[in-house]
């Protein structure tokens, strides 16, 4: 299998300045301006993969609110011009000339979302691009990608984000396993512009799309709309019926079991959600993305860290070092999905990705201009 995810280092502290400027057309920059976070990179292609030069992530809750109000608030409009202005003087700094900067979820559903895009436009030089759920999908499998086991005929990609939840279900019985990645690598999906369709196949791919759909909850609104429930179980219990509530119309959730689910089934999920789940699993006091990256949970280790979360409760979530002060409430929404999926869809384990759109984004960008082939 070709290697073709990140460098293991996030920036190569290596890099010589002037030889990257000499070099200003193979870099590329992608940022994804989400309803949680603000995360770019700055990357060049080198052989099979890519390498990144420079990177920037930091929470923002752009969308704290949005549930409530339907709209963007003020002081999260300051945080995200704030992050925004980094990333712009990252971009000016590199001499990047190939980019691509998306904006999701929260910009997507709020009243004020273009009116911020353009007021981003206009005091950071930055032209975001508002894309639709199903361009959010297409990248989250393209960035997953690599992580795939050829050996499994099915997948479920799971991009758990801020704001939505982006599901992707494919069939790729009828591909030959030794292009099984190549395929999902390059993949333009038929995708429809509604939350499902009709179990369909792609003439360009071989792959069938059994279904994919956005679910307008995310680890920040999912926790919002059930703020003002006291009990910690409780919540959670509640998030979990209403998210498997908004999948009803999943096609796999109405009749899928034609399939052994432990055998022809591979789960990957991609968020911090996945990899916090990942690096509690493994006891990391400090975060190594070597070790969560492509690593294995069962449904069993799932369910052993989740309940390991609610015994510490909110408070003893914040000490924990494998989660933080700034995802101790963000991890109970999150871990709510997984659970659900996990119990409808009992693979024998999923994949944790330390990878998301960021990087579905490059590898897009730069094999449109022939570096992989």
């Amino acid at each position: 299998m070709e290697d073709l995810g990140l460098d293991p280092k996030l920036v190569d502290k290596s890099l010589d300045f002037k030889k990257v400027n000499d070099n200003k057309k193979k870099l590329y920059a992608a940022l994804d301006l989400g309803t949680n976070s603000c995360r770019m990179l700055i990357a060049r292609p080198t052989g099979s993969r890519f390498e990144i030069v420079d990177a920037f992530s930091k929470s923002i809750r752009l969308g704290l609110d949005l549930e409530r109000t339907g709209e963007l608030s003020q002081a999260g409009i300051s945080r995200a011009l704030q992050a925004l202005h980094v990333c712009a003087k990252k971009i000016n700094k590199f001499g990047v000339r190939n980019s691509r900067l998306v904006a999701t979820e929260a910009c997507r559903r709020s009243k004020n979302g273009k009116s911020f895009l353009s007021k981003v436009k206009k005091e950071t030089g930055l032209t975001l691009e508002l894309i639709k759920p199903e361009e959010e999908a297409r990248l989250a499998v393209i960035s997953c990608a690599p992580l795939f086991d050829p050996n499994f005929s099915h997948v479920l990609i799971v991009d758990i984000g801020g704001g939505s939840t982006e599901l992707v279900w494919m069939d790729l019985s009828e591909v030959p396993k030794e292009k099984r990645i190549a395929e999902m690598l390059k993949l333009q999906l038929g995708f429809k512009n509604k939350n499902y369709s009709k179990f369909e196949k792609s003439k360009k791919d071989h792959i069938k799309i059994v279904d994919w759909i956005s679910v307008p909850l995310g680890v920040a609104t999912l926790l919002e709309r059930f703020s003002d429930v006291d009990d910690d179980n409780a919540r959670f219990a509640l998030m979990s019926c209403d998210f498997e509530q908004k999948i009803e119309n999943f096609l796999p959730y109405l009749n899928y079991d034609e399939i052994d689910l432990t055998k022809e089934l591979q789960i990957i999920g991609t968020s911090g959600t996945v990899t916090t789940l990942g690096a509690v699993h493994l006891g990391l006091r400090r975060y190594d993305r070597l070790k969560v990256d492509g690593l294995n949970l069962s449904s069993s280790d799932i369910d052993n860290v989740i309940k390991k979360f609610l015994f510490l409760g909110p408070e003893g979530r914040k000490k924990e070092p494998g989660i933080g002060r700034d995802r101790a409430d963000l991890i109970m929404s999150g871990s709510a999905i997984m659970q659900t999926l996990m119990r409808i869809w009992p693979a024998c384990s999923m994949k944790v990705a330390d990878r998301g759109l960021r990087e579905g984004i490059l590898y897009s960008l730069m094999t449109a201009d022939n570096h992989f082939k």
